[in-house]
């Protein structure tokens, strides 16, 4: 017979998922989203009543449209976001991520346009460089905070400026990167673009199984090895860790390193796709500006609670809502509004611990209701024989 699911079970069931952690965050995070999108609806009403339900629909589903852009957007916020979780692991903000962001990009390019390699070869080495230019950006915060107790929170990011103006300036002073006329980097030669995945009118390359894929190695690295226990352990208590004989400084510079490299990729991910004029690819507009992809990615980071696999949802679900709120202008809504939503998201999940402890406090008094609830039924039964 099949079996019988009754209110009273299904409660159960709930508490008892409840009680692991990683569960207790995933019902903070939906607490999280539903609070931010129910903060973005109150804003819609206030700014357009006659256009509210039109708008709001567009946010919620308006990704669904344009699967292939979400994708391609997800992919470097998910590597940035890995930068930040990563390093929050073991207790360090990785502020900087923008500037390792920005870094890797250059290296890619720097390889993409300067270096003849076979079409084999050249897209993977563009990519490594990528990677190694995030590191060298992630080692100078590393050793300044291991070596010197410099606070790497201002060390990143005041290296998210200087990461900004120096490729900038070595974009604009390279004739074989820069075209001046149109204030913006040149194509990319077609051996050093990422495989596209072929989907209509979209930038979505395999970079995203990239992504996804050292998202899991991440979490088999943090959750199965030696070195990630190292790294979680230090994060709970610094000073516990050093007395149980774990090297502090070494795994500062490396964690900081590791950091860098991912957001190094999230650049190099993003600048390598193809473009969806045939032949193309992506360009760098060097504008002074920093990186937004690098603040995305600690939203992400925050949302997914630091954890790889937590992460990548969060990536896809901040890109998807980003795509919908670009269509929500069809309903004269302006596209600022979509980043309020995102950041009142953003703002719950900051307080994850204690939106975590409500909802462990919901199935407590669920159970004391029903446990008083059977009792009395008891009771009853008892002076009834």
């Amino acid at each position: 017979m099949p079996k019988k699911f009754t209110f009273a079970s299904i409660m159960a069931k709930l508490k008892s998922l409840s009680k692991t952690k990683g569960s207790a965050s995933f019902f903070a995070t939906l607490l999280a989203i539903a609070f931010g999108l129910l903060f973005g609806l109150i804003v819609l009403l206030i700014a357009s009543p006659e256009n509210t339900f039109g708008g709001f629909n567009k946010i919620l589903f308006g990704g669904f449209d344009k699967i292939g852009d979400v994708l391609y957007f997800a992919t470097p916020i998910l590597m940035t976001g890995l930068a930040v979780g990563f390093a929050f692991k073991m207790g360090l903000f990785n502020i900087g991520a923008s500037g390792q962001y920005t870094m890797g990009m250059f290296f890619a390019l720097y390889v993409g346009f300067m270096i003849d390699m076979p079409s084999s070869i050249h897209w993977l080495v563009a990519i490594l460089a990528g990677l190694l230019g995030g590191m060298l950006m992630g080692l100078i915060p590393g050793i300044l905070k291991a070596f010197f107790n410099v606070n790497e929170v201002i060390t990143s990011i005041m290296l998210n400026y200087i990461g900004m103006f120096l490729v900038d300036m070595w974009i604009k002073g390279n004739d074989v990167m820069y075209v001046s006329s149109l204030s913006r980097t040149q194509y990319l030669p077609e051996s050093a673009q990422l495989a596209s995945l072929s989907i209509q009118n979209s930038n979505a390359n395999i970079g995203l199984f990239f992504a996804i894929s050292i998202a899991v190695i991440l979490y088999i690295v943090l959750h199965k090895t030696t070195f990630g226990y190292e790294l979680i352990a230090t994060g709970h208590n610094k000073d516990a860790a050093k007395y149980a004989g774990i090297n502090y400084k070494r795994n500062t510079v490396l964690t900081m390193v590791i950091a860098g490299g991912l957001a190094g990729l999230g650049g190099a991910f993003a600048i390598l796709a193809p473009s969806t004029i045939a032949g193309s690819s992506q360009t760098y507009e060097p504008v002074n500006i920093i990186a937004i992809n690098g603040f995305n990615g600690i939203a992400v980071a925050l949302l997914g609670n630091s954890n790889p696999i937590g992460i990548i949802f969060s990536a896809l679900f901040i890109s998807h809502i980003q795509r919908g709120g670009t269509s929500a202008s069809l309903f004269g809504y302006k596209p600022e509004i979509i980043d309020v939503v995102i950041s009142v998201i953003i703002y719950f999940s900051a307080f994850s611990l204690i939106m975590s402890g409500v909802i462990g406090k919901f199935f407590k008094n669920l159970r004391k209701k029903k446990d008083k609830a059977d009792a009395a039924k008891i009771a009853d039964v008892k002076e009834v024989s």
